[in-house]
């Protein structure tokens, strides 16, 4: 806990800013790499979304999968990306933007 309230303490000028005046539209970025890691062979799945101009979040992390292809490691960056993007574009919704 004394980590966490340290952390918490050390970046309370660090965040995400949002003007009113700009575009509230909900964009996504995703690319993976086939192998990329060599000891594992596994594919790193990567993307992110932006609401505006500002970061709302992002993930980079390997696959669980074996993927045998280039196909098949970005339909399956494809698939987490989309599904990260359902649960963002819902909660963008509750907060009353389009």
């Amino acid at each position: 806990m004394k980590r966490i309230f340290k952390y918490l303490k050390g970046t309370t000028d660090i965040g995400l800013v949002y003007h009113g005046d700009m575009s509230c539209a909900l964009s996504s970025y995703s690319n993976s790499n086939l192998a990329a890691n060599l000891d594992a062979r596994r594919s790193v799945t990567g993307y992110t979304f932006t609401i505006g101009n500002s970061l709302a979040n992002w993930k980079a992390t390997l696959q669980s999968i074996m993927a045998l292809s280039t196909t098949e490691v970005e339909y399956a960056t494809l698939l987490e990306a989309t599904k990260e993007g359902i649960w963002l574009k819902g909660l963008v919704s509750n907060f009353g933007f389009p």
